[in-house]
């Protein structure tokens, strides 16, 4: 299908900018399809304007093979979705005791290794892969966080931790792990990305890193932009809003009340409170923080339907990055070409992706309803549910021709 001219869209008053770049995504296949696919998950994707994500190794199995790479990429071509990229592993089976072959993976397809939601503890080893990376000419992306420390904490831990009853994870368990994985960065001389930073200490230990010299980049996700702690005990505004907005959304339809302890607020790492909200808008700005990836990671209900102890941790992200993002803007948090920069250009050089004839189509002013029977993901798990949100993407275009179109839904 040809798609329109770029000129007859902004005719029509939409923004037209290069597709968006998710260097942090999951798609949960193989091994938890019930959660996703990697043909839902695409296609999610589009309607939230990404047409490039990366796909994280935490399946079963994990990918720590160059055949559940090719595996991942065939299957990925023949979704019809976003364009879909592997990242694989640092260690095998993601245990943490022995190094993947980096060199192999790197061959086979892979942009990046991580091992996301388990982060390599043993220092030695974490410092052997990142020299290993180096040699590949790929990235490390690394979720920074003692596991020790953070214990068995499910939200931040503060007052409203406190007050629920609910154990927490203190920004220690971050940062701790942000300065441990700076040093060993500086020592190897490797290209270190850290992932989804949520508190204001690690966003100053990379400024200060940054300000010394050192090659590292990292991201931040929609939610710890415009999410709070409070989220948890049942607020619904975000982190910009005044307190009376409980009660009524920008827009002014009244929000119906939720009851604390809703487990699509259960993230990794958790929702802070609004002065790191605060701080990670001013490493966005700044440039300490280079770029914003979703961290999409969808659930099926019977790992979301239980007692907040014992849910798992993830948001569903794709189809609510951009009107989230897109409020932060409208409220002066950050320069919309400061956002945009940030979904785009700096994720591709990051991950040094060659230029391609992608872009999408945003209708800023549009107004929509979260609704979980609309949501394309077949996670629902997003505590957004019912919000009154501005922003969405009406074409979607991958190597010149439409992939998206909402009139017409994922083509």
């Amino acid at each position: 299908m040809a798609a329109p001219t770029r000129a007859e869209l902004e005719h029509r008053g939409l923004l037209v900018v290069p597709g968006f770049v998710d260097l942090h995504a999951h798609l949960r296949e193989p091994g938890f399809e019930d959660s996703e696919t990697i043909e839902t998950g695409a296609r999610a994707a589009l309607r939230g304007g990404f047409t490039t994500i990366c796909a994280m190794p935490n399946t079963e199995p994990p990918i720590d093979s160059a055949g559940l790479i090719a595996e991942l990429i065939q299957k990925a071509a023949q979704a019809g979705g976003a364009r879909v990229l592997p990242i694989a592993c640092i260690t095998r089976g993601r245990r943490g005791t022995e190094l993947a072959d980096l060199v192999e993976l790197a061959r086979a397809g892979a942009v990046a290794f991580s091992d996301d939601g388990s982060p390599v503890s043993d220092t030695r080893l974490f410092r052997n892969a990142l020299e290993y990376a180096r040699a590949t000419g790929r990235i490390v992306i690394e979720h920074a966080q003692d596991m020790a420390l953070s214990g068995k904490g499910v939200m931040h831990e503060g007052a409203i931790s406190a007050d629920l009853g609910l154990a927490g994870m203190p920004p220690a368990a971050e940062e701790a792990a942000v300065a441990r994985d700076l040093s060993l960065a500086r020592l190897s001389g490797a290209r270190l990305h850290l992932t989804h930073l949520s508190t204001r200490g690690a966003v100053e230990a990379v400024r200060q890193a940054k300000a010394g010299g050192l090659t590292v980049t990292a991201d931040v996700t929609p939610h710890h932009l415009a999410l709070t702690d409070e989220w948890v005990a049942g607020s619904r505004r975000f982190a910009w809003e005044e307190p009376d907005l409980d009660v009524r959304s920008s827009g002014g339809a009244a929000l119906q009340p939720r009851h604390p302890y809703d487990t699509n607020t259960k993230v990794n790492p958790p929702l802070r409170t609004r002065d790191d909200v605060e701080a990670c808008w001013a490493g966005l700005r700044d440039g300490t923080i280079d770029c914003i990836a979703t961290d999409h990671a969808p659930h099926s209900s019977i790992r979301k339907d239980v007692e907040y102890q014992d849910a798992a941790f993830g948001i569903s992200a794709f189809e609510t990055a951009l009107p989230l993002l897109l409020a932060g803007v409208r409220v002066g948090l950050a320069p919309l070409e400061t956002v945009l920069r940030a979904l785009t250009d700096t994720p591709r050089r990051i991950l040094g992706l060659p230029d391609q004839d992608d872009w999408i189509a945003i209708d800023r002013d549009a107004e929509w309803t979260v609704d979980a029977r609309s949501l394309l993901s077949k996670g629902k798990n997003t505590p957004l549910l019912g919000r009154r949100l501005a922003g969405r993407v009406v074409l979607a275009v991958i190597d010149g021709k439409v992939r998206y179109d909402a009139d017409a839904s994922a083509l």
